[in-house]
């Protein structure tokens, strides 16, 4: 009778054990398909990022050569920007504007930057003559052989208009300025334009269209101006 009870307490006792293990397992099922779940989830962030990434990063030469012209072209309208701000007796509102355009163009400068980095600065190529208005005659200003591609024909002041607003003074800087910002902005928006027809690098398609809005709104505010001087 004694080593029936032992037998049978022996039994449940197992039965209690093998019952824990399944428990155990179970939890364990659980906990790595909890893992399993996680672990899934994440590869697929990292699959969506890794989808949308070379979408997010895909240019094509049109936004090369964009970034390529377009800074030295906002460099010229920062160098011209300073020289009117070191004068005295400029008109107010051409101060302002002056003001306005370096801040807007010196930021955008940086970026376009970085962007030709990323891209591993890729060399400079001229720009295509039938892509925008331009002279037929040498492609390289004066004194900026270094910049194939761009001329007069983009906006861009010769070394000779460039002297002339250095040395103007007064109401005529002041109109010297405007006249030939004007003339700069119309060579900005062409190139501009040509980006977002033909560009694929979704920032630079943006800062085009930018660019295009915004020097638009400074050409007619320069024209008010000069009708009031």
């Amino acid at each position: 009778m004694w080593k029936r009870t032992v037998l049978i307490g022996a039994g449940a006792l197992a039965a209690l054990v093998v019952a824990a293990g399944c428990s155990d397992s179970g939890d364990s099922g659980d906990s790595g398909s909890g893992q399993m779940s996680g672990h899934t989830m994440s590869d697929s962030a990292t699959a969506a990022a890794t989808t949308t990434a070379p979408s997010g990063e895909a240019h094509n030469d049109a936004d090369v050569m964009f970034a390529q012209h377009m800074i030295p072209h906002h460099q010229q309208a920062v160098e011209m920007s300073d020289m009117l701000l070191a004068k005295q007796g400029i008109d107010p509102r051409v101060t302002e504007l002056a003001t306005q355009i370096k801040a807007a163009q010196g930021p955008e400068i940086q970026q376009m930057q970085g962007w030709l980095d990323q891209w591993g600065n890729p060399p400079m190529a001229p720009m295509p003559s039938g892509s925008m208005p331009m002279p037929s005659g040498d492609m390289n200003m004066p004194g900026h052989g270094d910049m194939p591609g761009m001329s007069t024909g983009q906006g861009m002041m010769s070394e000779q208009d460039m002297t002339a607003l250095q040395n103007a003074q007064g109401v005529e800087a002041s109109r010297l300025f405007m006249t030939q910002m004007t003339e700069h902005h119309q060579g900005a928006i062409a190139m501009a334009q040509t980006e977002i027809k033909d560009g694929q690098y979704p920032p630079a398609v943006e800062m085009a269209r930018s660019i295009v809005t915004s020097q638009q709104q400074e050409i007619d505010k320069m024209k008010g101006i000069l009708d009031s001087l």
